[in-house]
């Protein structure tokens, strides 16, 4: 049974989300609805990690970062994405 919810945050979290759901051609409501999955699948420790199965944008964008560098900073090189990013 699905039921609306409703949330309150930023209207600039809101767009950067709607946005972000768009490019992966997704719903926003499926989005946080995946998330919300994942997350509490995580914290119920009665179900065994065999039984996870990860949305297809997961599955897709894991193991992405097992090539790259260990000699990187890769906090760094993040914040410095994101300043360039946004200001």
């Amino acid at each position: 049974m699905e039921t609306k919810l409703t949330l309150r945050m930023d209207e600039k979290v809101i767009n950067a989300a709607k946005s972000y759901a768009r490019k992966q051609g997704i719903s926003l409501s499926k989005l946080v609805a995946d998330y919300l999955r994942v997350i509490s699948t995580k914290s119920n420790s009665a179900q065994s990690p065999s039984t996870f199965k990860p949305t297809p944008i997961l599955s897709e964008i894991t193991g992405v970062l097992q090539n790259a560098s260990r000699k990187k900073d890769v906090r760094k090189e993040y914040n410095k994405y994101l300043e360039e990013k946004y200001l």
